[in-house]
């Protein structure tokens, strides 16, 4: 029997998750297997901004505007580890890819590129990320814990941070101030 697995798909927190690691958060599953699944908030604003981090790295950001671009909090596993979320492009060293058009790298080089105006033309970089073990995700899901919908690159690039739980929800017809504020099963 087939295995239904969710890369490329987003987790939407149900109004009534009250674990403030995913709260109204958005995660992009990047990864999801047998052994279990990896993901990235892409809508919780972090106090970073790039060019801080670029300081911390010591790199130079030489591009226009990169240095002020907010980083997110890309979940509680590992938050001082760097991730870039990006629509692909160069083959990047440490590069997973996520779906065609889409990828997470966690190399020095793809953040050098990227101040110097020369990384890919979509981005968006996280500290840590969420882990879930063989079995966990799927466990959640049937305890109803979290919406699934098909991910969508317009909502994790472009659309302010505030807005991206409800388009997210939107993806599946779910306004989610209509939605029930409890989990469980009917």
């Amino acid at each position: 029997m087939a295995r239904d697995f969710f890369s490329n798909q987003f987790l939407i927190a149900v109004p009534a998750m009250d674990d403030p690691h995913f709260a109204r958060g958005v995660t992009l599953v990047c990864e999801h297997n047998e052994h279990g699944a990896m993901g990235l908030l892409v809508n919780r604003p972090s106090e970073y901004t790039l060019g801080e981090i670029f300081e911390q790295m010591q790199i130079d950001a030489a591009a226009p505007g990169v240095a002020t671009e907010t980083v997110v909090v890309g979940g509680p596993v590992l938050p001082d580890r760097g991730f870039v979320l990006h629509d692909g492009g160069d083959d990047w060293p440490s590069t997973l890819r996520v779906a065609p058009g889409l990828a997470v790298t966690t190399s020095r080089e793809i953040l050098a590129a990227m101040a110097r105006g020369q990384g890919p033309s979509r981005s968006l970089v996280a500290l840590g990320y969420a882990s879930w073990g063989a079995g966990q995700l799927e466990q959640e899901l049937a305890d109803n814990a979290w919406l699934t919908a098909p991910a969508d690159q317009a909502i994790v690039f472009e659309l302010p941070f505030g807005q991206r739980w409800q388009a997210a929800a939107r993806r599946v017809g779910v306004d989610l101030g209509q939605f029930p504020g409890y989990v469980g099963h009917a």
